[in-house]
């Protein structure tokens, strides 16, 4: 299963040229970009661990890209994202999030429905990698 995630979810794996024309296009808006990282993907978990400091003053993607490729080689089994947040006033909110990295082999997750009164159904989504403790839900690291 490949998870979709983020704003190039449905289109093949970013190379390092089209991630740098994306970061290129959030700073010429001005937007600062951040790095993140994860190995619990659940679609509610919208709190990563950041990479470093949120990159503000940049003008080319080179410093963004170079940071990346830290956290690539740092975790090489785990989700790696780009985030570009837009702070214009009335806007403030991350305006981008794309993946730049994902683990060889992804989990997928488990959909459980439950039955409830008057026929009613629930359903919860639960990640195949929280079986094991954070840190070690992939295999290789």
């Amino acid at each position: 299963m490949k998870l979709r995630y983020g704003t190039f979810s449905y289109l093949p794996d970013l190379t390092d040229e089209e991630i740098a024309a994306q970061v290129r296009y959030a700073l010429d808006r001005g937007w600062p970009v951040s790095i993140e990282y994860t190995d619990d993907p659940h679609p509610r978990n919208i709190y990563w661990d950041m990479w470093g400091l949120p990159l503000f003053d940049l003008a080319e993607p080179d410093g963004v890209l170079a940071q990346i490729n830290e956290c690539r080689a740092t975790y090489p089994q785990h989700y790696v994202r780009v985030l570009a947040y837009d702070a214009t006033l009335g806007r403030q909110s991350t305006a981008m999030s794309f993946l730049v990295q994902r683990p060889a082999e992804e989990p997928g997750f488990l959909l459980e429905r439950q039955d409830g009164p008057d026929r009613t159904q629930r359903y919860s989504v639960t990640s195949y990698a929280t079986t094991r403790p954070a840190g070690t839900r992939y295999a290789g690291e």
